[in-house]
């Protein structure tokens, strides 16, 4: 029959067998599509929270800053922030405000000795490094430093970060953001103790 093509399939564009099936491809391969889309989004998300605290303690501890000195030799740890150095210097660890031993209003406070004890355990004897920030000696003459122990560990850092100091508000300095931050998850993560014995201390 004229115009029924071959074995009578119409030959015609608009109506032939081709168009609805092109319109069920599309359709069956756009969801799939979409579906792969969010499962791989919810994969990522469950993946981020899981990770969280591995991403976070992969951030730590920060850097120490370069050392400006050759290597001294710790003579003493006099008590949670300050150490006695090799020359006879004593040297206030900036940032740190570790609770006292022995001050002539305050008395012994809460965890003083355990500061004292936990520092003298990093560094009594060690051979360190010192770097400078701003002003140089505080009111008492003392040198105000950052302190790099041989092993490259970050003491001002690492005594807050363990729990057993506060960061340093009264005056700025390069790592104050660092060392609240530390301080802050020395409490949420009850490390240490000040977070367990003196909760609500602070400056």
């Amino acid at each position: 029959v004229e115009g029924s093509g071959v074995a009578g399939r119409p030959t015609g564009s608009g109506g032939g067998l081709n168009a609805p099936r092109h319109g069920k491809t599309n359709a069956g391969t756009r969801i799939p599509r979409r579906r792969s889309f969010l499962v791989v989004v919810v994969l990522l998300a469950v993946l981020v929270w899981l990770g969280r605290d591995f991403l976070h303690e992969s951030l730590l501890p920060i850097p120490a800053p370069a050392p400006e000195t050759g290597w001294r030799t710790v003579e003493r740890v006099v008590d949670g922030d300050t150490l006695l150095l090799d020359g006879d210097e004593n040297i206030r660890l900036i940032g740190v405000d570790a609770p006292e031993t022995r001050h002539p209003k305050r008395g012994r406070e809460v965890c003083g000795p355990e500061a004292t004890r936990f520092v003298r355990s990093l560094a009594d004897k060690r051979r360190v490094r010192l770097a400078y920030d701003g002003e140089r000696y505080d009111r008492f003459g003392r040198t105000l430093g950052y302190v790099i122990l041989d092993d490259g560990t970050f003491l001002n850092a690492e005594i807050i970060r363990q729990g057993y100091a506060h960061a340093y508000r009264e005056y700025p300095h390069l790592y104050m953001v660092d060392f609240l931050r530390y301080e802050r998850e020395a409490h949420e993560k009850n490390r240490g103790c000040l977070p367990q014995r003196a909760p609500k201390m602070r400056r």
